[in-house]
C-alpha cells in the first residue's frame, strides 16, 4: 500500500465512532499557546484551552498548562509543570482543580513516506478542591503530519490520545482507559512564527454502568513560536 494511502486509511478507521449507543454533545474547544526559547536546551510552554459545550449551556472549561522543556535531543524534550483547571457550568463556577504534569515528548521521530511521525507520553497528578484524594493518569499520543505537497508547510494533521486513570478517587472513577481522542485537522502557517490549526475532533468517554459519550468537538487553535 502506498504511504498516502496508507495515511488515509488509517484517518479512516480512527474517525469511526466507537460505539453504537452513546449521549451526543457538540462542543467549540479553542486553544492559544507559545513556546519561548530560553537557551540551547531550555524551553518555557504555555496554553490555554477553553471549552464550550451544548449539554453543559456554554463554557465548561479553562484549562491553563505551564510547562518547562529540556531538549534532550533534536527529537526528544523532556518536561515537567503545572495545569489550572476551573469548571464551569453553564458559565457559573462549579470546581476547582490542580494537576501536576510531566511528560517526554518525540518530535518527527520516524516517516512513512512524506507522513511524519510524533509521539508524546504524559503522566498528570489530579486534585480537586474540597475532594479527597489524589487522581493519577496517563496519556499517551501519537501524532501524523502529511504536507499537501513536498516541501510546503500546510499539512493534513491526524492525531490520537488514549486516557488510562491508573486508580481511582472520588472523582475519578474509572480504573483503566477512560476515554480517547481522535482528531483530524489541517495545520498552516498564518503570520512569522504564528501557526493555525483547524480541524474535528472526536471524543469518546467510556462509562461503567451506563452509555458511553461521545464528543463532537469543532477545534481551533493557534500556537506561536519565539
Amino acid at each position: 500500500m502506498r504511504p498516502t494511502a496508507l495515511f488515509l486509511s488509517m484517518l479512516a478507521v480512527l474517525a469511526l465512532p466507537a460505539a453504537a449507543h452513546a449521549s451526543e454533545d457538540e462542543q467549540l474547544w479553542t486553544t492559544a499557546s507559545a513556546t519561548v526559547k530560553l537557551g540551547e536546551h531550555w524551553r518555557l510552554s504555555q496554553e490555554v484551552v477553553a471549552r464550550f459545550s451544548d449539554d453543559r449551556k456554554g463554557l465548561y472549561e479553562i484549562e491553563s498548562n505551564t510547562l518547562v522543556g529540556y531538549k534532550l535531543s533534536k527529537a526528544v524534550t523532556i518536561w515537567a509543570g503545572y495545569t489550572h483547571d476551573p469548571q464551569y457550568a453553564g458559565g457559573d463556577f462549579t470546581v476547582m482543580e490542580h494537576r501536576g504534569r510531566q511528560q517526554v515528548t518525540f518530535d518527527n521521530i520516524a516517516r512513512i513516506g512524506p507522513v511524519s511521525v510524533s509521539a508524546r507520553m504524559r503522566m498528570e497528578e489530579r486534585w480537586r478542591e474540597g475532594v479527597d484524594g489524589t487522581a493519577w493518569r496517563l496519556r499517551p499520543y501519537v501524532k501524523l503530519v502529511m504536507p499537501f505537497r513536498e516541501g510546503g508547510k500546510t499539512a493534513l494533521v491526524l492525531s490520537h490520545e488514549s486516557f488510562f486513570d491508573l486508580n481511582k478517587t472520588n472523582f475519578q472513577r474509572v480504573q483503566g482507559e477512560e476515554r480517547m481522542r481522535n482528531l483530524i485537522a489541517i495545520t498552516t502557517p498564518v503570520a512569522k512564527n504564528v501557526n493555525a490549526e483547524i480541524g474535528y475532533l472526536h471524543q469518546h468517554g467510556f462509562r461503567r454502568h451506563a452509555d458511553d459519550s461521545n464528543d463532537n468537538v469543532a477545534s481551533v487553535s493557534l500556537s506561536f513560536s519565539f
